[in-house]
């Protein structure tokens, strides 16, 4: 079963949501047989890469909200990854355009270091002093490294704007298409969707509902035909 994750680096429910779900997936009794591929989707498009300002500031901004109330609800923010063991700076983080975290991302799943690296961005994003915005691509070249991908060749993909640009605006049209106008937003087996950073027991929920729905295979002709088994292959006697 294959279970994609549309998020963004920049989403807190993105970040408290994948703890949730990897609760409900750890308990799952069919959890090694779960491949899960993270799609990216971008919270601010538009921002230019470089444009860097504090989350408080972009909130009341975006949101016309006091400052008071954008930092009430950093600390909301803060309690819920606590409970789920995340920490979680509530105050001093910056925001910027992800659109290169997304690129990186794509390199990653080539190498079979995907989920590894979005949880180092995570991480730096929302627990760290440094931020993953204002350092530029060095910052992220050494969490590709810390992640296990090869820094040069980390840094070639950060060096070319077109590398990965496409297969990250396949993911945002394709969120569109299926109605993902928010995240995060988990599509299992394409057949079902969990929209927002759910309680784990709904995650827990759609996997085993996606599970058991899944189609038998149905077998065309099983009439004995000649075939190879772990005892060898049948072979025609004359």
């Amino acid at each position: 079963m294959r279970v994609e994750i549309w998020s963004d680096i920049a989403c807190p429910w993105c970040y408290v949501g994948k703890a949730r779900f990897e609760k409900a997936l750890e308990a799952f009794p069919h959890r090694d047989q779960v491949e899960v591929v993270h799609r990216s989707f971008e919270l601010d498009p538009g921002r230019a890469k470089g444009d860097v300002q504090p989350v408080l500031a972009m909130l009341t901004k975006k949101y016309g909200m006091s400052e008071a109330q954008a930092q009430s609800g950093e600390e909301n923010l803060g309690a819920q990854a606590a409970a789920e063991g995340l920490d979680y700076r509530t105050r001093d983080r910056d925001h910027g355009n992800t659109f290169d975290m997304h690129r990186l991302l794509h390199f990653a799943k080539e190498h079979g270091r995907q989920d590894e690296l979005i949880q180092l961005l995570y991480r730096a994003n929302f627990a760290e002093e440094r931020s993953v915005f204002a350092e530029g691509d060095e910052r992220l070249v050494e969490l590709a490294a810390e992640a296990g991908l090869d820094a040069e060749a980390a840094r070639a993909v950060l060096a070319d704007p077109a590398r990965y640009a496409d297969e990250v605006r396949a993911d945002e049209r394709e969120a569109a298409q299926l109605g993902a106008n928010g995240v995060p937003f988990f599509v299992l087996d394409r057949a079902y969707g969990v929209s927002g950073a759910q309680p784990a027991e709904v995650f827990t929920q759609a996997l085993t509902q996606a599970w058991g729905a899944r189609s038998p295979l149905t077998l065309i002709d099983d009439g004995g035909a000649e075939a190879c088994g772990p005892d060898g292959c049948a072979v025609p006697q004359r």
